[in-house]
């Protein structure tokens, strides 16, 4: 399965096997989505669980949160990343804090499925990356996939989690993996060992990494598109670079971070984000914090710039192999 095809399939799973979910957004049901990701589902499902919404983020946020609070478990697409801002009320003073307010009466077990990141020439309004906003929000859980598998498990597990779960799904990945270079074709998933992705129910637990390559010189830390990017970088660098998949941020899994740094000794952090206030200040603080006395150098951070996302510019704002292959060599011969 490509990666579309796998969040597809998770949806397909989840409103097979309970007859509380609900799937709706802009355009999700007859048309199936922007990206295809609904395809089928409403024909399968029918209108009364599969349906479209008015052009109204923080709307459509509000119903689900409503939903969940009466026992269903609403998965909501939000088209773009870069739309979810007129729901952040409804996410971070209603879903975020249900449970605590209520002393545990109610919860919020609503998914928000979104669009991610940059790649494709989106432009200013269809390329952020606005993850280290929620990370902020306590109550909310963050997942951002890398390949098919992941994306179908980890989205199955978020929406039978009884908490709010942000999804974000990097769009340069919908249709298969690349080499990190934007002057290259992108290649098909077919074959790709991550894209063998059961057809029924499984779950891949949220808050576990995953170690994408090992290696014994320095630990890569990153999720979503970026971990292609470190991929390629170790490669054409020829760095023995352990790359760590975070796959969820919040909850993070803090225990496979400091296992790979205190062997390494050194630690990169790539994402493709703004840099100041970026999750990535986040895990350099973490690993300062618990890894200081393993560390042999400065923990180095790639990411985006301080600046609107730069449509002209895409491939020079966007974290390639060249970046982080610097920052590897600095890294390693310091």
């Amino acid at each position: 399965m490509s990666m579309i095809e796998a969040i597809n399939s998770a949806m397909d799973v989840a409103l097979t096997q309970d007859p509380q979910v609900m799937v709706f957004g802009q355009d999700v049901g007859y048309f199936g989505g922007v990206f295809r990701a609904t395809e089928g589902l409403q024909r399968r499902h029918g209108r009364d669980r599969v349906f479209d919404a008015p052009i109204s983020e923080g709307g459509i946020v509000a119903v689900a949160v409503g939903m969940g609070a009466y026992g269903k478990r609403p998965v909501v697409e939000i088209q773009f990343a870069d739309y979810i801002y007129p729901a952040t009320d409804q996410l971070i003073s209603e879903a975020a804090r249900m449970r605590y307010r209520t002393a545990g009466e109610w919860w919020s077990p609503i998914t928000v499925r979104s669009p991610y990141g940059g790649g494709i020439f989106g432009g200013q309004t269809h390329s952020q990356s606005p993850e280290g906003i929620f990370t902020h929000v306590a109550g909310l859980k963050t997942v951002i996939p890398s390949n098919p598998y992941d994306a179908k498990g980890l989205l199955v597990a978020a929406i039978e989690d009884d908490d709010p779960v942000l999804f974000f799904e990097p769009k340069r990945l919908y249709n298969g993996p690349f080499d990190g270079h934007h002057d290259r074709p992108v290649r098909n998933w077919s074959g790709h060992p991550d894209a063998q992705v059961p057809q029924g129910h499984y779950r891949v637990e949220l808050g576990k990494a995953r170690v994408m390559r090992e290696g014994r010189d320095v630990t890569v830390l990153a999720y979503g598109t970026m971990v292609h990017v470190a991929l390629a970088a170790a490669e054409e660098t020829g760095i023995d670079a352990e790359i760590l998949d975070l796959r969820t941020l919040i909850p993070l899994d803090l225990d496979a971070i400091v296992r790979s740094v205190k062997r390494t000794g050194r630690c990169v952090v790539v994402h493709e984000a703004t840099r100041t206030c970026g999750f990535g200040a986040e895990l350099s603080a973490l690993v300062q914090e618990h890894c200081f006395f393993h560390l042999e150098a400065p923990v180095e951070r790639v990411t985006g710039w301080d600046t609107p996302y730069p449509h002209a510019f895409e491939w020079d704002y966007f974290p390639g192999p060249a970046r982080l292959a610097a920052a590897l060599r600095k890294c390693v011969d310091t």
